[in-house]
């Protein structure tokens, strides 16, 4: 009887043996093992490596304009944010992401990243009802009408001259001139932007929303303000050095 109980013992142990074999010591369980960085498709981790930073942890804004924005996503497509994403705007801050651009991301990673910012954020009611002007410029703008425009809409919050005012910043300021682009100026105007507090086209004055012509005209005359080289405060001295 002993021995047969040693001899079941002994089969019992070689199986154990055997069933580890398949699963060294210290050796990673699939469940633990880490995804290439191109492999990522999670929207919390590619937003928050890639986007949180300017464009606020919950899409609310920061250096850049609120993504969870209702009324922006309401006026730009898929195909432009895919666009913006993979390609940046040149001559900004927003860089390329896409592979293909220079960046690190995947095709399907900006695809991940722009439907998760759309399917988390945007509201089929964001706009109540009404009609915006369109994302992109439908004429050319006229600079000297712009200015008309910016009294009318902008002075009050921004300064006669765009220089700040009560409620806005430095709009006509060449440094943030240099880092924004004609469409984010239209954008900003169009959407607003709700971090700052900013209003959108309705808002400026009530009762009386932007038009599109209004819109690419203001537009106009911001780009008008710009100079070659931002950021020079003080006048170029002829004195020699000291």
């Amino acid at each position: 009887m002993n021995a047969v109980r040693s001899l079941y013992a002994l089969v019992v142990l070689g199986a154990t043996v055997l069933a580890g074999c398949g699963s060294s010591p210290g050796q990673p369980q699939k469940s633990s093992e880490m995804l290439a960085p191109s492999d990522v498709l999670e929207f919390g981790t590619l937003y928050g490596e890639n986007c949180a930073a300017c464009h606020g942890a919950d899409g609310r804004g920061g250096a850049a304009i609120p993504l969870a924005n209702p009324v922006y996503l309401a006026i730009v497509d898929e195909t432009a944010m895919r666009v913006a994403v993979g390609n940046g705007v040149r001559g900004t801050s927003m860089p390329a992401f896409a592979q293909h651009a220079g960046g690190m991301l995947t095709d399907k990673q900006i695809d991940a990243l722009v439907g998760g910012i759309r399917s988390r954020w945007y509201r089929p009611d964001g706009l109540d009802g009404a009609s915006p002007p369109p994302y992109a410029a439908t004429s050319i703008g006229n600079p000297q009408r712009g200015q008309g425009v910016y009294l009318t809409y902008c002075e009050v919050c921004h300064g006669r001259k765009g220089e700040s005012g009560p409620d806005g910043s430095a709009i006509t300021n060449g440094s943030f001139l240099a880092l924004i682009s004609d469409q984010g100026l239209r954008t900003a105007i169009i959407a607003g932007r709700p971090d700052v507090p900013m209003h959108d086209w309705r808002g400026y004055i009530p009762s009386k929303p932007m038009s599109d012509q209004e819109v690419t005209d203001v537009v106009a005359w911001l780009a008008s303000r710009r100079v070659a080289s931002p950021g020079q405060p003080y006048a170029a001295s002829n004195s020699s050095p000291q």
